[in-house]
């Protein structure tokens, strides 16, 4: 008799057992709505994902609108609330037009695989997100890795390169330390080598600029020739999807040729709507930016005081390091039993090798839920 067929997804089973080893499996934890947690591991910097207007918005729209898009963009799914949208975020950015995507990640793959090609170059900074480092090896073009956050080695890169259509691809502000990139030094190096910079404001917008307008119009760059942004709807205005800013004609290039645009279901109507109010909210009320950013360095100032090494917040992110990976995951256990959420970063998940736990600072925190929030990550840090 012949034997019995293997089944083909064994190998999975030795991939189980070696993320078992290293410690490195990922667990979902489905959370209740009503979380009795102090939330210190979300994006949500605004504290918008539950307020009335936000969550009115959703509903409402997916009353009038539908539950969702329908089809793609170009199809079915571009609805008079989208181009409302799109309108709205490319005017509060500073920017001349704005394309909505069902998804930050969406949205930074669209940017680099159609701005780039086969034989161009993309330049990109060691630190970025996954989404980058996925659209870079998606776009068919040379990608070089470079420093973190250093422009002399961005130009040293372009240099080497001369003649070559290219682009600089950088956050805006890294989501494993906070810190912010050099964007007017960058943008300087470009405009000396005629590339194109290309800015994920995920952690910046919402955050920096005025009002919240993000790291690109604290830069000064917000509508600048050679310059566009991605951002999230995910984090600042409590929603979901994301979105590409820049010149008109680099929107309407990804119209016709973003694979992640063309063939992508569009953004459900209820997270437009969600989305589009949160954005009218922080038009209305500017202080939430400044906020947010005071309650991270007020987690800073605190952390540190107490011996705990921590970076120096430039945004509403707040990186914590930990003496080992397990110490890490130990710590983030700990803080949540005590009643908080962090989030936990160990490698590989970071490039640097160096765990840490990260705590996000949002606007709508009191000072009693801050004080919480430092006592638990204090009473339960590693050696201290």
């Amino acid at each position: 008799m012949p034997p019995a067929p293997q089944d083909p997804f064994d190998w999975t089973d030795d991939a189980a057992r070696r993320r078992a080893d290293a410690g490195l499996v990922r667990v979902l934890r489905p959370r209740p709505a009503d979380s009795a947690l102090l939330d210190l591991a979300s994006n949500d910097y605004l504290g918008l994902t539950r307020r009335p207007e936000v969550t009115e918005a959703a509903a409402s729209a997916a009353r009038r609108w539908g539950a969702g898009a329908t089809g793609s963009r170009l199809v079915t799914g571009s609805t008079e609330l989208h181009a409302e949208l799109e309108h709205e975020l490319a005017r509060f950015c500073g920017f001349e037009s704005a394309l909505v995507f069902s998804s930050g990640y969406a949205a930074n793959l669209a940017a680099l695989t159609a701005l780039s090609a086969h034989g161009s170059l993309i330049v990109s900074d060691a630190g970025n997100h996954a989404s980058i480092v996925d659209g870079c090896r998606l776009s068919r073009a040379e990608t070089a890795v470079v420093a973190h956050a250093d422009p002399e080695a961005v130009a040293k890169t372009l240099d080497a390169h001369r003649g070559r259509r290219a682009l600089l691809v950088t956050d805006s502000v890294f989501s494993v330390d906070g810190d912010a990139a050099p964007l007017a030094v960058h943008a300087g190096v470009c405009r000396a080598h005629g590339a194109a910079l290309v800015v994920d404001d995920a952690h910046g917008f919402g955050v920096l600029g005025e009002g919240g307008r993000g790291a690109l119009h604290a830069a000064g760059l917000a509508g600048a020739t050679g310059v566009v942004a991605t951002l999230t709807l995910s984090k600042s205005l409590g929603s979901q999807g994301g979105a590409v800013l820049g010149p008109a004609r680099v929107v309407e290039h990804l119209v016709n040729a973003a694979r992640t645009f063309v063939f992508d279901t569009g953004l459900a109507p209820a997270a437009v709507g969600a989305a589009l109010t949160g954005l009218r909210l922080l038009r209305r009320e500017p202080g939430l930016a400044e906020r947010s950013r005071r309650v991270a360095s007020t987690l800073h100032a605190r952390l540190t005081q107490a011996g705990l090494t921590a970076a120096r917040p430039d945004a509403a992110v707040v990186s914590v390091r930990a003496p080992s990976p397990e110490a890490a995951v130990r710590w983030a256990a700990d803080c949540r039993a005590a009643g908080v959420a962090v989030g936990c970063f160990r490698p590989p998940s970071v490039p640097d090798g160096i765990s840490r736990i990260r705590l996000t600072a949002r606007a709508d925190l009191t000072d009693r839920q801050i004080g919480a929030a430092v006592a638990a990550v204090l009473e339960t840090a590693p050696g201290v």
